[in-house]
């Protein structure tokens, strides 16, 4: 049978076709229950000889849903976006729902514009995402549909953000310098300003203060994202306190520089000197001598737990406050050799996912070990 274009057959070809009312062949389309069987498995065959697909648009007037979500971003180009995005859409995608991008490039008055263009495209909900893992306006009071911020918290406490656990994330980085001996652990970061920065700094000092270590060098050396201030800082680390046995690392990038100065000065890594970074931003991370232990943000993670608290929310079970999404240790051989390292492994779980408010609620993933 030859089968004819899909774009010619409408419902009524179908109902038709299988010999039943326009009604019911809907209902049976859609799954409805008041469908016998076999009138239902009938449909089907007649819908599937007609190379018949329901209109997405009209099945969503029907229902009052477009399976279509909005996602806005402020910087589209930002490193840390992309993992989000692929978790989102792979998130969406499993469950046959589509997203609609639009990069508002930190302009209101472009960000205005896109989410009334979303909304005149009758979206199911939105997905805001942020360009740091800090606290940016609520934008729900325009938005007439469920919101979930992501990688970056809304300043409405009544708001849902789902965001990297920075302290959990280093509290896992010194957690496990400190399981291998380290006793001299110094910090360098970057730029003070920076929320994850400030975050990061206080799950370190939780650490140093349950073991009873004082922190190497005084006070964390606060600076630029880069190897330059990487290579510089580690110079300076190593001058206020000759004895460091252990360097955390803001990031990835801070991590390769410092690793940088200490083999120009003769110290080895690990055996002398032990380096953790932050990220695990594989360009750095992989090609550092040697190879970076490091944090990583889980971010795809972060996009399907949104995705997941978006599904909650348009089925009527709205959260409010922050879910914190655990980070993961990947160990490599700056820590030491990655074969012996198993005992000290076992800090790299954690079962908590840190709240503010409790009637969030996740599943996610806590595993503790990316790069």
């Amino acid at each position: 049978m030859v089968r004819q274009r899909s774009q010619s057959v409408t419902l009524t070809d179908v109902a038709r076709r299988a010999g039943v009312s326009v009604a019911t062949a809907s209902k049976a389309l859609n799954a409805r229950d008041e469908v016998a069987p076999a009138t239902r498995r009938r449909v089907l065959e007649a819908a599937e000889e007609l190379s018949f697909h329901p209109n997405a648009l009209a099945k969503g007037l029907i229902s009052g849903r477009t399976r279509t979500i909005g996602l806005l971003t402020d910087e589209l180009g930002e490193r840390f976006a992309f993992p989000v995005l692929l978790g989102i859409e792979n998130a969406l995608g499993n469950e046959q729902m589509c997203v609609l991008l639009c990069d508002a490039r930190g302009d209101v008055i472009r960000r205005r514009h896109y989410i009334r263009t979303l909304l005149a495209r009758q979206v199911d909900g939105f997905i805001i995402l942020g360009d740091s893992n800090d606290i940016r306006p609520s934008l729900t009071r325009d938005i007439p549909v469920p919101v979930v911020y992501v990688y970056g918290e809304s300043d409405d406490p009544n708001d849902l953000s789902v965001l990297a656990d920075d302290a959990g994330g280093a509290r896992l980085a010194v957690e496990h310098l400190v399981a291998l001996g380290r006793r001299r652990i110094g910090h360098i970061t970057g730029p003070e300003t920076y929320r994850a920065a400030r975050d990061r700094v206080t799950g370190l000092h939780a650490v140093l203060a349950e073991a009873g270590l004082p922190l190497a060098g005084g006070d964390p050396l606060y600076g630029e994202w880069s190897q330059r201030w990487g290579r510089h800082a580690g110079r300076m680390l190593l001058t206020a306190d000759p004895e460091i046995d252990a360097v955390f690392c803001g990031n990835d990038q801070i991590a390769t520089g410092v690793a940088e100065t200490l083999l120009d000065l003769g110290r080895r890594i690990p055996d002398d000197v032990a380096i953790v970074g932050y990220d695990n931003w594989e360009v750095f991370a992989a090609d550092c001598r040697p190879p970076l232990t490091t944090v990583d943000l889980n971010l795809q993670q972060l996009g399907a737990t949104a995705v997941k608290q978006l599904f909650a929310a348009l089925d009527g079970d709205r959260a409010a406050g922050v879910i914190r999404q655990p980070c993961r240790l990947v160990v490599r051989e700056s820590t030491g050799p990655v074969a012996s390292l198993g005992a000290a492994r076992a800090v790299t779980r954690t079962d908590a996912v840190s709240r503010t408010d409790a009637a969030t609620r996740t599943d996610a993933d806590t595993r503790t070990d990316r790069g």
